[in-house]
């Protein structure tokens, strides 16, 4: 293996595909599992900061775990990969490097594993975006061991969510709780299929809460994490986080680990986020997700000094976006927002969590602090298309097209972080029509940075969904064989 291929390999630090690779740094890997197919006494007194204390209650989980493991599924997906054959000559492998001479890409069929919560007794399951993604068949296997296909009803890889639909009647559900009263140090329970081992439950305490880990490859990522140290594995991805009271909390995504599995703390998207999600895909078939308008950084000591800020505590407005809701309501560079709808925000992660409950058209206060002022103003939240209206899923079949993440390979090789590969297209599509190839890699549609379908879809249903006329989607990438930058406009009327 040549060094660029070292780098490359070296440089995946999500843990989708569950080989663990260790480093020496702690990084951030997501828990779904793919693999190839198939009593003693303590005699030292303990010394108390004080004299005077109470009697402490013991913690019984076990009501809790009793009800919980009967909502938690176990998640098997199966994908296509695609591997190279590489040559065998001892002496071109020497001269030239392994990935120099290789024969076309093989697509080869692999299997993943997760967990989902039920959280209807007619079959709709929540799970993680990453658990799904790229899958041509998905199946639910029962803590009573019934397994049943399931649908993908929806995805949001901005907060890494999924829904999922069987077929099934009466079954055992999960109340949800309230994630925004758990408080630090708060006793959880993190149920799921870890390695594949079902229904295992294990206990630790809230750790920390609003936590951006930067683990989200999408446009308009949502990072506002409960860590816990509940100990969580490869293949807990969307599984369940509850309280002592059997209440859904969050749902399980990532962990930090130097090898791929737990080695301290854990990652859960909160139910307050995940709730709003999965009612968006059940009732319209798309997140619809409102937009503020700012360009927004946290304040650390030494931007405070450089700004000089006498406040540590919320989030910076860098930027303003032109026509946005921020704009309309008269919130400028500079401005410190501190609380939305009577919620303090502290950091950049507890805003877009706040932010991230509503829906375009909604009205929300916005306090912030300007020249050292206190101001609020009522806001009206837009879509990320400028628009206040509701947007619905529609059939993007017009458009002729199939589309993936692209590659690894394909970043590495062209130094980008992100786009969508067009996998195939029809004659009678409109990206036929207007010139698209299979293996175009799109980078932006309207000028909008593209990271997977779900970017598309949610860009498609916006222009179709709007009162405009001239509905049209600009699409900019390029031709991964030579290169080439190309633009089209396709008329979608």
């Amino acid at each position: 293996m040549n060094k660029q291929s070292i780098l490359k390999t070296t440089s995946l630090i999500v843990g989708i595909i569950a080989i663990s690779v260790a480093t020496t740094a702690v990084t951030n890997r997501l828990l779904s599992e793919k693999s190839i197919p198939e009593g003693t006494t303590v005699s030292t007194p303990t010394r108390f900061a004080s004299e005077t204390f109470g009697t402490a209650t013991p913690t019984d989980f076990t009501v809790a775990a009793e009800h919980t493991v009967n909502s938690v599924v176990h998640v098997k997906t199966t994908f296509q990969t695609s591997t190279r054959n590489y040559s065998t000559d001892p002496f071109f492998d020497f001269f030239f490097g392994r990935p120099e001479r290789s024969y076309p890409q093989q697509p080869q069929e692999r299997v993943g594993t997760g967990s989902g919560v039920i959280i209807s007794e007619d079959g709709y399951i929540i799970t993680n975006n990453h658990v799904v993604q790229k899958s041509t068949n998905v199946e639910v296997t029962l803590n009573d061991k019934r397994s049943f296909p399931a649908t993908v009803i929806g995805t949001d890889p901005s907060t890494d969510i999924a829904l999922l639909k069987i077929d099934a009647k009466n079954l055992p559900v999960i109340p949800f709780g309230n994630s925004d009263a758990l408080k630090i140090g708060e006793w959880v329970l993190a149920v799921g299929n870890p390695f594949n081992l079902t229904s295992t439950v294990t206990a630790g305490i809230v750790s920390a809460k609003a936590r951006n880990i930067n683990i989200l490859d999408a446009d308009m990522k949502i990072e506002s994490f409960i860590q816990t140290d509940a100990a969580v594995n490869p293949g807990n991805s969307g599984g369940a986080l509850v309280n002592t009271r059997g209440e859904l909390v969050g749902i399980n995504t990532a962990i930090a680990s130097q090898t791929g599995s737990y080695t301290g703390y854990s990652f859960a998207v909160p139910i307050s986020i995940a709730s709003k999600v999965v009612a968006d895909l059940k009732e319209f078939g798309v997140v619809q997700r409102a937009v503020l308008g700012v360009e927004i950084r946290d304040i650390n000591d030494e931007f405070a000094k450089e700004k000089k800020l006498t406040l540590l505590n919320g989030a910076y407005v860098v930027n303003v976006v032109e026509n946005s809701s921020a704009q309309d309501a008269g919130i400028e560079p500079g401005d410190i927002i501190t609380n939305i709808n009577g919620t303090k925000v502290k950091s950049v992660a507890q805003l877009q969590e706040q932010i991230g409950r509503y829906r375009p058209g909604d009205k929300i206060t916005v306090t912030f602090v300007r020249k050292e002022k206190t101001e609020t103003r009522t806001v009206e939240l837009k879509n990320r298309a400028g628009g206040t209206s509701i947007v619905k899923a529609v059939d993007m079949s017009i458009l002729g097209a199939k589309f993936a993440p692209i590659s690894d390979q394909l970043k590495y090789k062209f130094q980008i972080a992100y786009g969508v590969q067009v996998t195939s297209v029809t004659k009678s599509g409109l990206f036929a029509k207007n010139g698209i190839q299979k293996d175009f890699v799109i980078l932006k549609i309207n000028n909008t940075p593209v990271r997977s379908e779900s970017d598309i879809e949610n860009l498609f249903s916006s222009v179709m969904n709007s009162s405009d006329k001239g509905k049209a989607l600009f699409v900019s990438g390029f031709n991964p064989a030579n290169g080439r930058i190309a633009h089209y406009a396709i008329n979608l009327e």
